[in-house]
């Protein structure tokens, strides 16, 4: 009996460990990388997974933000996917090199394909030139499945305040590298959205966070079932153990 009540208490303990390390891992559309320089030209991927159980992601639809519009933005044949791009003509034309630009992709489409549950698609974007008048770009996605949902990918990230639950993806920018040195400062323009994405870490460490909790989960139920086997073992040989140590001792004696 105690040796069934500990393993019954053992059990309980990993199923708790395996529920807390399964809670924060939940995928959401992203960008990846999640950093990017203000003013330069970046490929970015579109990171939609398939969180559903018994239907198929049959399209994705993004939506660029046209309050801090990107002047240049190209899209990778993706294969089994068809891809439609709308622009939308700007209050505020944008100056660059080639002159003025007058209209700036809104919205890109991929459908007429299919991720499968427990998969993912990758959507690769070049863009550029970045804004520079802004500490992040905040993006909206609407994804569609075979059975008809659509889950809204619109909701934003507020410092000091749980991740929605359904985050919109943000691509944070920093400012360029000062003169001599080869890293990016933190940049310091301040906005509207700066407030919101201030506490975001960059979507490209989302994969090594998820690998150290997997790690953690994995060393926690190791540990759990080394203590659990010790135990039963202990109870088993601790009175045997016991009546050893007494024979022996008689003997020597005589």
């Amino acid at each position: 009996m105690r040796r069934s009540t500990a393993m019954t208490t053992l059990a309980a303990m990993t199923a708790g460990s395996l529920l807390l390390l399964a809670g924060p891992a939940s995928a959401h559309v992203t960008v990846n990388p999640g950093t990017a320089v203000r003013g330069s030209y970046t490929e970015i991927d579109v990171r939609v997974p398939n969180e559903q159980d018994k239907a198929d992601t049959t399209k994705v639809e993004f939506y660029l933000p046209t309050d801090h519009p990107i002047a240049s933005v190209s899209t990778e044949n993706v294969p089994g996917w068809t891809v439609s791009v709308t622009k939308t003509k700007l209050a505020k034309p944008i100056t660059t090199d080639d002159g003025q630009i007058t209209e700036a992709v809104s919205e890109i489409v991929w459908s007429g394909g299919a991720i499968k549950p427990g998969q993912f698609q990758d959507f690769a974007l070049s863009l550029g030139p970045l804004p520079a008048d802004t500490a992040s770009l905040t993006f909206k996605a609407l994804q569609t499945y075979s059975d008809g949902t659509v889950v809204r990918w619109i909701q934003p990230r507020v410092a000091g305040q749980p991740e929605p639950e359904n985050p919109a993806p943000v691509l944070s920018l920093t400012a360029p590298a000062a003169a001599g040195s080869s890293e990016a400062v933190t940049p310091t323009v301040t906005d509207t959205t700066a407030s919101t994405t201030a506490a975001v870490a960059p979507a490209g460490r989302s994969s090594s966070d998820t690998l150290a909790r997997v790690l953690g989960g994995v060393g926690l139920l190791v540990g759990l079932l080394g203590v659990g086997f010790g135990f039963i073992g202990w109870r088993r040989g601790g009175p045997a153990g016991s009546a050893g140590s007494t024979g022996t001792g008689g003997s020597a004696g005589e």
